[in-house]
């Protein structure tokens, strides 16, 4: 599964290698409410097919209809970018179906051999961040290494737009729950990869659209080098598994690393990382243990959904409690054996 940016720029790139007539829709700004953030894109082809939304439809729709009814050179006039803006009255909020008082400013871009959508799409492939700069006066494009994130910006006539590479999880152990967590990441357009070198274990497990590795953990996490677009979570129950990958996913870029178990079993895990492997206090206080969000879960899926529920909240900034203060107050309130979830009661 392709997350929509990718699925944007590609279906462009393709339409536009068979000859067809593409626009390339940003949204650049926003004001009030707005039903797509800035950044999301959309493409549509001479013939009115669409890839991605700007809307929650009815912007789609008239901006189909003015490409299939005025033509693509006259949308943009001079094959160059022009820039649309809907909701600016309160009659075309209500037209458009925009929420009260909301406008979205968007960049029509027609696309072009200049537009660099193949070479785009490779540096999200390769994992490298990109900022495309789009010139509003000529239809020029520049790509340079950029910010993983970014909101996109109008100055002196240039659009900057951040693309980075797909959100990934890594899972170590393949069972219920990595499956259960699995299907609900890839549905959120989560790159999966999950870890286990048990023969056991890997047998008979699949998951359509997941990689499965037999590699030792500290070796998949070395191999990969887990960027701040990754998660790691641990889920094996097995210290000699568990630990490996915990050790360099938390000296890693990783902008979250987790582990299921009991309190007391947090506890002991930090003591073991600190004591054993030398791993200091700033990497342990970085360690989600126990894994997600309390929500009295105590099925797979359950357990799933608690733990991806962090790792979405952590991934767009929510701010959560301290996981060291999660882990030590919980367990000293519910007692040293004491279940905040009920993660230590499934196996990875």
């Amino acid at each position: 599964m392709e997350d929509l940016d990718t699925l944007v720029l590609r279906t462009a790139r393709d339409w536009h290698a068979a000859s067809q007539l593409v626009v390339l829709v940003t949204v650049t700004r926003t004001w009030g409410s707005s039903p797509r953030p800035p950044g999301s894109l959309m493409a549509i082809s001479g013939h009115g097919e669409m890839a991605g939304s700007v809307s929650g439809g009815c912007i789609e729709d008239d901006l189909v209809r003015r490409v299939r009814e005025e033509g693509l050179a006259a949308v943009c006039a001079g094959g160059r970018p022009a820039t649309l803006r809907y909701g600016i009255s309160a009659d075309q909020a209500h037209r458009f179906g925009l929420p009260c008082g909301g406008t979205v400013e968007l960049v029509l871009e027609p696309v072009a051999a200049h537009s660099q959508l193949s070479e785009l799409l490779l540096a999200c492939q390769q994992r490298r961040s990109t900022e495309r700069r789009l010139d509003l006066r000529t239809g020029a494009v520049t790509l340079q290494p950029g910010r993983r994130d970014g909101l996109p910006h109008c100055a002196d006539g240039v659009l900057v737009t951040h693309f980075g590479p797909r959100h990934r999880l890594i899972l170590i152990g393949a069972g219920d729950l990595a499956r259960c967590m699995g299907q609900m990441a890839l549905g959120l357009n989560f790159e999966v990869i999950v870890c286990d070198p048990r023969e056991a274990q890997r047998a008979g497990w699949s998951l359509e659209g997941a990689m499965l590795s037999h590699e030792m953990p500290d070796d998949l996490i070395l191999r990969l080098q887990p960027d701040a677009r990754t998660a790691v979570v641990a889920l094996t129950h097995d210290p000699k598994l568990d630990d490996l990958a915990l050790i360099d996913a938390l000296q890693s870029e990783a902008f979250y690393v987790g582990a299921i178990g009991s309190r007391r079993t947090t506890l002991l895990r930090r003591e073991r990382l600190r004591t054993h492997f030398g791993l200091d206090e700033a990497a342990l206080d970085t360690l989600h243990g126990p894994a997600g969000l309390y929500i009295g879960s105590k099925t797979p899926s359950e357990i799933a959904l608690s733990i991806m529920a962090e790792v979405v909240a952590v991934k767009n900034g929510v701010r959560q409690p301290a996981p060291r203060a999660v882990a030590e107050g919980k367990a000293a309130s519910e007692g040293e054996s004491g279940h905040g979830t009920s993660v230590c009661a499934v196996g990875g």
